[in-house]
């Protein structure tokens, strides 16, 4: 979609990283996701060719193999060229390492778990998750029920589960929340790092899903699994206040992530309506029709000025959680209303899988349900108004 209005916060070293994203799209995803749809998850060698090409760890510290470039831009640019492959899975699944994972490590690692879990990340040798959501425990973090004590040896013995875990199937290793301190609420809460193949971790998936197909979505379960101290990530009982830390990025990303959704949404009944013809005319010519496209594009150019203003905080590192949240809620319900109008436009062909469009009509649903519904937003938005908006 053209930018009705210049896009000014991308530099050249922008730009130069976007020709690396679209030549990793058009050569090693695009070609597969049909693939990867029908087998339920992406191929390893996906993350592999990422983190060859330092599109893994792209704020990493390069001493830990990332590309050293602590400007959230560039995560931006990657996930807008993702949303050219017609396929959620795949934002998903690297936002999942780079806007999720990375930012904990980057922070709260110490040099040797940053040399035993950062750096093969970045490369691409090692797939990651994070494991917060229980099954009954979503967007209350502090309603978590799995818990980790502490033996004779300084071990932590973890029992409990996770659900609706992205890349928890193919993850080497997950950043999992639990309990350690019971007594202290909010102040025992600790992040853990559980590495696959340790006893009594058991991995179900990957799960079916509405949408997302190629998305490697688990449930976890620990039952009295041995996590040493060494895998202790931070300080003990710190893990709620280290979310906190990371909750707008998140969200950023994810709007982000719908944004460019509904750019990719436009492009692609825009085409059709160059191409289809009805009552002898391109249905562009049709006045009904081409004013539901001049409603999409208004509504997307305004909201990519909102994206744009919110990024450039997150550089300036003013972005903060109701900003965050704005942007989350903001564009994941014009990304349900866009596609569900894109898949109406194209009539009965929106109803075809082969025609990227319906994929993204199935992937769309859930963007206002994870990294927080949007009910969750609302109300992180209306606390802040009902404190002055301060």
């Amino acid at each position: 979609m053209k930018n009705y209005l210049p896009r000014t916060i991308f530099e050249d070293e922008h730009e130069m990283f976007r020709d690396t994203c679209r030549g990793f799209v058009e050569s090693e995803i695009k070609p597969n996701v049909d693939r990867w749809h029908e087998q339920g998850y992406c191929d390893r060698e996906m993350f592999q060719k990422a983190g060859q090409l330092g599109l893994l760890g792209i704020t990493a510290p390069e001493e830990f193999g990332g590309g050293g470039m602590p400007d959230y831009r560039f995560n931006a640019v990657l996930t807008e060229e993702l949303a050219q492959a017609d396929s959620g899975s795949i934002i998903v699944g690297i936002q999942t390492i780079n806007d999720l994972v990375v930012p904990y490590l980057e922070r709260f690692a110490n040099d040797e778990q940053k040399e035993r879990f950062l750096r093969p990340l970045c490369a691409g040798e090692k797939i990651a998750a994070i494991a917060m959501t229980e099954p009954g425990a979503g967007a209350d973090l502090a309603g978590i029920r799995s818990v980790a004590k502490e033996d004779a040896d300084g071990n932590f013995i973890l029992n409990g589960a996770k659900t609706f875990i992205s890349n928890g199937v193919q993850a080497d290793f997950t950043i999992v929340v639990a309990i350690t301190d019971p007594e202290k609420g909010r102040a025992g809460v600790s992040l853990l790092i559980v590495e696959d193949g340790m006893e009594g971790y058991t991995k179900t998936g990957p799960l079916k899903k509405v949408g997302l197909k190629s998305q490697d979505t688990a449930e976890l379960s620990f039952e009295n699994v041995t996590v040493p101290p060494e895998n202790l990530l931070g300080e003990r009982g710190a893990g709620f206040g280290y979310l906190r830390t990371n909750l707008a990025q998140e969200r950023l990303s994810i709007a982000v992530g719908s944004l460019a959704t509904s750019r990719r949404a436009f492009d692609l009944v825009y085409q059709h309506s160059q191409d289809r013809k009805t009552f002898g005319e391109r249905l562009i010519d049709h006045q009904g029709y081409g004013w539901e496209l001049a409603k999409m594009a208004a509504s997307i150019q305004s909201a990519q000025c909102f994206v744009d203003a919110a990024i450039a905080a997150k550089v300036e590192g003013t972005l903060d959680e109701v900003a965050g949240a704005m942007a989350k809620y903001h564009t994941t319900e014009l990304q349900v209303e866009v596609v569900n109008r894109a898949v109406q436009l194209h009539g009965g062909y929106g109803f075809m899988l082969e025609y990227p469009i319906a994929t993204h009509y199935l992937d769309t649903r859930v963007q206002p349900i994870y990294g927080g519904p949007n009910e969750i937003m609302l109300e992180i938005i209306s606390r802040r108004l009902a404190k002055g908006g301060k």
